[in-house]
């Protein structure tokens, strides 16, 4: 069984490819997911891999990452030069993950464990549920996952595992913040800008106020659909809010920040936030945030998405 002390120190963390189709087919594709018209600017989409997945290409370049933030391990930025690369639109969802398990007959460490880490409302404590998995987000005998919602309690063991059968990889969170930025140094706090309710609207889900309070204005009290919320100027959707990402780096201090804590062998960085109460509130959507969970967690409100490298063959 997992260890519950595992499991608290992780809390704490959180806390604290070959294209199918030609060119015009890309073109429609990324028209459907944005809503674009003829005259707006067209990013390359991708649909090929054994998930049958659909990914933005990024160019690549020299990005801001990082921030300079009284919360640590989000700064000092600096510079650095991301490859050309691809993402997925929008998380894993439950029934491309289910597509993965029938296929392969994959085990994940919430199954092998026999629990995982859901947060109980009424007595406000984390807690290590009997059953629950990436079937049965809140234990067996409860409503089972929605197919077009993100696959959560997954490790971060279970989602290299699904990269790898779908030819593709984690990104690192670096690829993950250039694409939570657009792809741009145009200093957006959030992917959408640096209003958290651009016009009073919903751009995520995301918890409000405080642990206590009660949830449901942004539609949703836990996951929400991929998607839901519309895309972002790159094309892609929920990078920030629904479920919490992982990335395929150790969690480190950044270069000239000092030694402010101790890593973690086996802690990799999580970005994105998501629906559940985070101490940092809305801070936690920002591009910059990151956070981390151990290797083997897996957790109510923790997800992925896939990269894949951009060779000329895929360009």
């Amino acid at each position: 069984m997992k260890s519950i002390v595992s499991l608290v120190l992780s809390i704490i963390l959180i806390i604290g490819c070959k294209s199918t189709g030609n060119q015009n087919e890309r073109i429609e594709d990324i028209q459907e997911h944005r809503g674009a018209r003829p005259d707006q600017p067209v990013k390359e989409i991708v649909r090929s891999f054994h998930d049958d997945s659909t990914m933005v290409y990024f160019p690549g370049g020299e990005i801001q990452i990082g921030a300079e933030s009284d919360i640590p391990p989000h700064g000092p930025p600096f510079q650095m030069y991301i490859k050309p690369f691809y993402l997925d639109i929008h998380p894993v969802t439950v029934s491309m993950f289910r597509r993965f398990i029938e296929e392969t007959g994959y085990r994940t460490d919430a199954e092998k464990f026999g629990n995982s880490g859901v947060f109980d409302p009424k007595r406000f404590q984390w807690e290590l549920v009997e059953g629950a998995n990436w079937k049965y987000p809140f234990g067996k005998g409860n409503k089972p996952a929605q197919n077009d919602h993100p696959v959560t309690h997954v490790s971060w063991n279970d989602a290299v595992a699904y990269c790898q059968w779908a030819g593709k990889r984690l990104p690192t969170e670096f690829e993950w913040e250039y694409a939570a930025r657009n792809g741009r140094n145009n200093g957006n706090k959030y992917p959408w800008g640096n209003e958290i309710r651009p016009g009073g609207k919903y751009t995520a889900n995301y918890w409000q106020g405080d642990i206590t309070d009660k949830q449901g204005k942004d539609g949703f009290i836990y996951t929400s659909p991929a998607g839901y919320y519309g895309t972002l100027e790159s094309g892609l959707t929920d990078m920030a809010g629904n479920v919490w990402e992982w990335c395929s780096n150790p969690f480190s201090p950044y270069p000239n920040s000092g030694n402010f804590f101790d890593i973690e062998p086996n802690s990799r960085a999580i970005r994105g936030g998501s629906f559940f109460y985070d101490q940092a509130g809305e801070e936690s959507l920002a591009v910059y945030f990151r956070s981390s969970n151990t290797i083997e967690t897996s957790l109510f409100n923790m997800g992925f998405r896939c990269a894949a490298d951009a060779s000329e063959e895929n360009k």
